[in-house]
């Protein structure tokens, strides 16, 4: 088969100029830069009459490159790309053209040669501004994409337009700290709440955004003034104009996004909104994985994952090792139609507001995923960007599963594996396996789950008047003058709030254990909220001893933690309750049918 290269087409666009999908052949490939997920990789291309080896793929397109499908010799349609003009050290500039989409015509391993007799393209002939076109080789009309992908921003309040005046915006993938002179065109795909901290060197604030075009993505920060200057200024989904940014090696434990370099606002930083049509503009990149291939990754790996919320736990509250702040947190197990399952955490306002009704389908992208006891679970960071029901192809597909059978599969909890000395969280035990296991014994406490009876209860003390502050839940010291003071805050206050520390003891057929339930725990066991409670406590005592008689003997599933704790230079197991939820009977009919299988060999 006789392929026909668009011969000359590089000396149009090494010059600046436009071609319309130019058919060209590669000629070979080298990695540049980054491992992994940021790999780049530069492609030696040929028209037939030029050859040039600064034609960068754009990181969506390493599969093609990686599985082979786009080979040496292959023959391709350039459907889009990018150029932009880089410092060459020592060299002046070079214009490197970026490839976002191709179409393989035919795998280098049918062409098996190379097309025709191309001289290596020199440096030396390349200008910034495009060569008048030739009658013999006109310049084609450049298509939609290529008018939005060079398209000239609109100055705004925000924006300097003698800066902006002569540039053509800058693909994100071709940013790098070799650069000064650019301008991108950008969705805002997240933007971080601001976060403030406080240090040897002093206090401060920032908040970071993630922008992303057809080339890829990056993360911006804004420190201190710029922080201040910029947080109203830029929204989610809107698109923006963007200058004059430090550039940088990202810190990769802050971030997941496939780039190698990250932006920071300076004083000399110039944004202003596009106000033009920007819907050829992608919104989030994703990169999900199936929750089935989860369980080969390694812990702390930070990747995108989407699933039905099968189940979601109560907001549970739990006190910071190190700063003693509260924190909140909620679990819900997500499943797809690998046949996966696995709970992802969600913290602070999200798990608050986070809705399980109706079982939605949720993404999650970097999310991190942490490893206990063989138990593989993922946890949202403050840069994941969390998503109920997004409008993607993917929620489309897991919906219509879902509803039509996907609900009734079986699935594999990754997150319910258990190794070493811990229970696993879809793992029933009783005390006496915990106490064989030697649960509780270690550094950190173990966790894990038992269906038993609460068999009394210590109604006294079990509600306190707490620090009305939020972040606060200290117990306050009545001063009798009408007014409460916190310890801990340094204030006197003439409110407060009720908040539950509930003692108890719950036994199973083989044991017995005494624990402690704090407030979001405590409410569900109870059935009422704190705050009715402590009213009943106050007000109507017969009330507030009924509640807790109609309550004894009640089952639940808990989740506990248990730690070796000393008192009085003695070392006591201390059980607490992370969550409680009654019996569900049908799912406690088909552990136990699985249980007997198991011992007994007898299919059922």
């Amino acid at each position: 088969m006789a392929h026909k290269l668009s011969e000359g087409s590089l000396e149009i666009i090494m010059n600046g100029g436009l071609y319309d999908k130019p058919i060209m052949q590669v000629l070979g490939s080298k990695k540049i830069q980054g491992s992994g997920a940021n790999e780049r990789f530069r492609l030696l291309v040929s028209d037939g009459k030029h050859s040039h080896s600064f034609a960068m793929l754009a990181t969506q397109l390493n599969d093609i490159l990686i599985s082979g499908q786009l080979s040496d010799y292959s023959v391709v349609q350039i459907n889009k790309f990018v150029t932009s003009v880089l410092k060459n050290t020592g060299k002046g500039e070079k214009r490197v053209m970026i490839i976002l989409d191709v179409t393989i015509i035919s795998p280098g391993t049918e062409v098996g040669k190379k097309l025709g007799d191309p001289q290596t393209w020199s440096e030396d002939s390349v200008t910034t501004t495009a060569p008048a076109p030739s009658p013999m080789r006109p310049v084609p009309q450049p298509t939609p994409a290529q008018v939005h992908s060079l398209a000239k921003p609109a100055a705004g309040p925000n924006l300097d337009s003698s800066l902006l005046g002569s540039q053509m915006t800058h693909p994100i993938a071709s940013l790098s700290p070799y650069q000064n002179k650019w301008v991108i065109k950008a969705r805002v795909m997240n933007k971080s709440p601001i976060r403030t901290w406080s240090n040897a060197k002093g206090e401060g604030k920032l908040f970071s955004m993630d922008l992303c075009d057809e080339s890829g993505e990056i993360r911006a920060t804004a420190f201190r003034n710029e922080c201040e200057k910029f947080f109203d200024i830029i929204q989610v989904d809107k698109v923006y104009y963007i200058s004059r940014c430090q550039l940088k090696t990202a810190n990769k434990q802050f971030t997941a996004l496939k780039n190698d370099y990250e932006m920071t606002f300076n004083a000399d930083t110039v944004v202003a909104e596009c106000m033009e049509d920007a819907s050829t503009l992608p919104t989030v990149k994703y990169d999900f994985v199936p929750i089935s291939d989860i369980a080969n990754k390694n812990s702390d790996t930070i990747l995108d994952v989407i699933g039905v919320c099968k189940s979601a736990s109560d907001v549970q509250e739990l006190t910071a090792k190190n700063t003693g702040k509260l924190l909140k947190k909620r679990e819900a197990t997500l499943v797809d139609q690998s046949g996966g399952a696995i709970i992802l955490t969600i913290w602070g306002n999200e798990a608050e507001n986070f809705d399980a009704s109706n079982n939605p389908v949720v993404s999650a992208k970097g999310a991190r995923l942490a490893e206990f006891n063989g138990s593989k679970s993922l946890s949202c960071l403050v840069s994941t960007m969390l998503r109920s029901n997004p409008d993607l192809p993917e929620a489309h597909r897991l919906r219509g599963w879902y509803d039509n059978g996907g609900a009734n599969m079986e699935t594999v909890n990754i997150s319910a594996r258990s190794g070493g000395q811990s229970g696993g969280s879809g793992e029933w035990i009783t005390f006496s396996e915990a106490d064989a296991r030697k649960l509780g014994t270690g550094e950190k406490g173990d966790y894990f789950t038992l269906v038993g009876v609460l068999t009394y209860m210590f109604a006294d003390n079990a509600i306190y008047k707490a620090c009305p502050q939020e972040q606060c839940n200290k117990k306050l010291v009545d001063q009798e003058n009408g007014l409460f003071r916190c310890e801990k805050c340094n204030r006197e206050y003439p409110n407060y709030k009720y908040r539950l520390l509930l003692g108890a003891n719950v036994s199973d057929p083989t044991g017995d254990q005494r624990i402690t339930a704090f407030n979001e725990a405590a409410e569900t066991i109870l059935g009422h909220s704190a705050a009715d409670i402590g009213r009943m406590s106050e007000y109507d005592k017969n009330a507030y001893t009924q509640l807790f008689e109609e309550v004894k003997f009640k089952t639940f599933v808990f989740n506990f933690r248990t730690k070796m704790e000393t008192y009085s230079d003695e070392a006591k197991l201390k059980t607490t309750v992370m969550s409680a939820k009654p019996v569900d009977y049908k799912d406690a009919n088909a552990k136990l049918v699985k249980s007997i299988m198991a011992l007994s060999g007898v299919q059922l």
